[in-house]
């Protein structure tokens, strides 16, 4: 489903340069929980990136679902990932003048889907996670956990068949992040959903099936 091979990634600024990436060469089949753990810094964040989407590696081969994509333009990457990825950050990322229901829906939007269907698709979703008394509910009379699972519904409602979810437990106390993971967990178990989790949190990683550890932007396992 993912496939990474020799991938290198560094930023430039004016006086130094920073490796963020170096030689990273990482498989992961369909339906898979894996985590990725690492000190501050190591790169964590920068591979999830390379993995969306969203940056492009200095060097190596990225491939989605059989697809070498690393020489695509910008268009075509960014409908790989509307139709393929689902992203869930620490920070949420919820908009905050909308409601529950329109946060949801907002992705299925960008997809021209119409708006009953969209509408029918977020209920359900929000109901998936426990949220469906929620809707009418704006961001800012939401708790952490809640919040977090609204970003999770947001992520499921375009049925993507891998998720992406960087520190998704960082911002919530351990009885809400243990049950943000028993909800992923329960995703990848029914759908098959391929999901890669970046944490700190050894106990939240080692609720996944595999953990790949990073230091210093090199891959240590």
């Amino acid at each position: 489903m993912i496939h990474l091979e020799q991938i290198f990634k560094s930023y430039q600024t004016a006086t130094v340069e920073t490796t963020a990436l170096e030689n990273i060469n990482i498989h992961i089949e369909k339906g898979d929980f894996v985590s990725v753990m690492g000190p501050s810094g190591c790169g964590k964040t920068t591979l999830l990136n390379v993995m969306g989407l969203l940056d492009q590696p200095d060097k190596g081969i990225i491939r989605i679902d059989n697809q070498e994509v690393g020489h695509w333009k910008d268009k075509k990457l960014a409908a790989m990932r509307n139709r393929k990825i689902g992203f869930i950050f620490q920070s949420f990322h919820l908009i905050q003048p909308l409601n529950v229901l329109d946060n949801v829906e907002l992705p299925l939007l960008y997809r021209n889907v119409p708006h009953r269907e969209r509408r029918k698709i977020a209920l359900e979703v929000l109901d998936r996670v426990g949220l469906g008394h929620r809707t009418r509910h704006f961001p800012a009379e939401l708790s952490g956990g809640q919040s977090q699972r609204v970003a999770i519904a947001r992520a499921l409602a375009g049925s993507p068949e891998i998720i992406l979810a960087d520190e998704p437990t960082g911002n919530l106390d351990s009885k809400m992040g243990e049950e943000v993971m028993e909800l992923l967990a329960e995703i990848n178990r029914e759908t098959e959903t391929t999901i890669v989790m970046v944490t700190h949190d050894r106990q939240m990683a080692e609720k996944t099936r595999r953990i790949i550890h990073l230091f210093d932007g090199r891959q240590v396992n």
